[in-house]
């Protein structure tokens, strides 16, 4: 049981490696068009957590599915 619960040190690192990532993923959202920011929003659901496929995001946008297929995978 105390293998499963974890130690204090443990949620300690846990806690900074998640503060690193949210730093670096920020970061890196900050040189996005507002665009690719938009649509990496909607695939991951960031707004209301319901995560949107590509067609419906092409749609929302008029844009064509490929083209945000390339947004998704250029950004992730």
């Amino acid at each position: 049981m105390i293998d499963v619960l974890g130690t204090a040190p443990d949620v300690v690192a846990e806690a900074v490696e998640n503060q690193c990532e949210h730093e670096r993923l920020n970061k890196q959202i900050g040189r996005l068009s507002s665009r690719e920011k938009w649509v990496l929003e909607m695939r991951f659901g960031m707004p209301d957590g319901s995560r949107k496929t590509q067609r419906d995001i092409a749609k929302m946008l008029g844009i064509s599915r490929s083209y945000v297929s390339r947004i998704d995978k250029r950004e992730t």
